[in-house]
């Protein structure tokens, strides 16, 4: 009985990827890698057969790039449905679908598919949703877009699966160059993006720039609606600098004549470190967009990280190495959940990650988001396995304390099968005075987003889709306007007082006699008439 187990056991624990999408491996299908450089023309092209096809599927790596793709083919009078996390504009005449790649539907044939951003397929956290679109997509024409360093990647998957590859090649359509010198921030041209990889640093950088520049800000906290509509003033010209972290690198198409580097160090979650060449390379390449510029020019505002950026960046890319990480399925949790004889979500994840054994260059991997939410999803022991797996992959962060006590409250209901109504943890301030009170709303709006995961998923439960979405657009005006406003650094009250102590240290005696002396004066009010 024990042998067999074991037997059992092993061949639930040996899997081979391409066998778990049926209908893809039936359509014989073709697949086509445009790759090149940022600004090459590549993410257009593939757009444009996306277009010209019956049937098609846009599989992008950020709501904003697919609602982008849905607005592109609308305006080409195309009929589309718009599909992500949070909401689905649903056409039944479209023949056509863009999505967050997350979403993608393995049972829905379509003529061509364009996966946006291959390189994703390297990302610690995601790279698995690239992983399945690339084996599983079931389309007759596959199209990916993306950077030279996935080339070697794509092309040991396709000898996996056995599918013929094409590699169509494109060359960036202007020249970016380096510039020979630093660059100060009080001499800034209009058009120029300055690159920070922190919140707190855009904020910084922002305060003490709107003096003399309209600004506009990008980084990776703000929702898609905000970052959309910040680059829709810099693409208008409405603020001249752009103040961003590497949240632009990806699919932002602005009029971008220089990048400027403020530093060449970032934290990666685990550490703080230099930035790579893939990184500067991705990041480099918005400057100069085609059609608006005849050049695009990197730089950098210190000159320690200009000599950085300028020997990096001649350095060659580093290419994309196996093995490709796969995330756990359904099926798998289920089977492995029986076998090892537990409900513990947590335990069968570590299990799956040490244990599961692919045919081709793939390696079980467990998502660090999903290991934490696990971990809180275990401590309800009433809850079933697969309600557990629905929860952990919610979009939540364990940094907000909102975002957790909200996180809490929707298990319970989940548990109870007790209607959940959307109702906000803050009240809107008539501004946000400091980096804190900004950062409050912006969790808040994350919070709205989870809710709005979970209405789709389960919207017996969380009926208040309409009611969060449009709080959300109300707490995303706020801050467009915050941003648009003088806000305060966080720490701005500690410095004024950090300051005036050292001030005060350094005046003389009788200086400090004066100041007494003026302070005790005190004028008589003058009447107005």
């Amino acid at each position: 009985m024990k042998e067999n187990w074991q037997e059992q056991l092993q061949t639930l624990l040996n899997c081979d990827l391409k066998t778990l999408y049926p209908l893809a491996r039936s359509l014989n299908r073709k697949l086509e890698f445009y790759v090149g450089p940022t600004n090459s023309g590549k993410t257009y092209n593939a757009m444009q057969k996306l277009k010209e096809a019956n049937s098609g599927l846009y599989l992008a790596p950020l709501r904003l790039l697919a609602l982008e793709g849905y607005e592109d083919l609308k305006e080409s009078k195309i009929k589309a449905s718009l599909i992500t996390g949070e909401e689905q504009m649903l056409d039944e005449e479209a023949a056509h679908v863009c999505s967050t790649i997350e979403m993608l539907d393995f049972d829905l044939d379509v003529d061509v598919a364009v996966i946006d951003e291959i390189q994703m397929l390297e990302d610690v956290d995601r790279g698995w949703a690239w992983v399945n679109a690339i084996i599983g997509c079931p389309a007759k024409k596959i199209i990916m877009t993306g950077s030279v360093n996935a080339l070697d990647a794509i092309k040991k998957i396709a000898s996996y699966l056995g599918e013929e590859l094409e590699i169509i090649k494109h060359q960036r359509k202007n020249e970016l160059k380096v510039l020979p010198k630093w660059t100060a921030l009080e001499k800034l041209e209009d058009g120029t993006a300055l690159i920070a990889f922190s919140r707190s640093d855009v904020l910084k950088l922002k305060q003490k720039l709107q003096k003399k520049y309209s600004v506009s800000v990008i980084y990776g906290n703000l929702s898609p609606e905000v970052r959309r509509d910040e680059a829709k003033r810099f693409r208008e010209k409405k603020s001249q600098i752009l103040i961003a972290t590497d949240a632009i690198a990806m699919g932002l198409n602005l009029p971008i004549k220089t990048i400027l580097f403020t530093t060449d160090e970032k934290f990666d979650g685990k550490s703080r470190r230099k930035i790579t060449v893939n990184e500067i390379v991705q990041i480099a390449g918005r400057a100069g967009r085609y059609g608006h510029f005849e050049a695009g020019y990197l730089g950098a505002t210190r000159r320690d990280v200009l000599a950085y950026i300028s020997k990096e960046f001649e350095s060659p890319i580093r290419t994309i190495k196996p093995p490709f990480k796969v995330k756990i399925n359904n099926n798998q949790l289920e089977a492995l959940s029986s076998h090892i004889k537990t409900n513990s979500l947590t335990k069968i994840l570590k299990f799956f990650a040490d244990n599961m054994i692919f045919s081709g260059p793939f390696v079980a991997s467990n998502i660090s988001s999903m290991l934490e939410a696990a971990k809180i999803v275990d401590t309800r022991f009433n809850l079933k396995l697969e309600d557990k797996y629905l929860l952990a992959q919610a979009p939540i962060t364990t940094k907000s304390s909102i975002i957790l006590q909200a996180y809490e409250a929707y298990i319970a209901s989940v548990i109870k099968k007790r209607v959940c109504h959307y109702k906000p943890s803050i009240t809107l301030p008539k501004k946000a005075i400091t980096q804190k009170d900004l950062l409050l709303v912006e969790d808040e709006v994350k919070k709205i987003s989870l809710y709005l995961w979970l209405s789709y998923k389960l919207p017996d439960i969380f009926p208040d889709h309409d009611k969060a979405y449009i709080l959300r657009n109300s707490f995303n005006s706020f801050i467009e306007k915050s941003l648009r406003g003088n806000l305060l650094e966080e720490d701005n009250s500690k410095k004024f007082f950090h300051e005036r102590k050292q001030k005060n240290n350094a005046t003389t005696r009788t200086e400090k006699k004066e100041i007494s002396v003026k302070k005790s004066y005190k004028p008589r009010r003058r009447k107005t008439i």
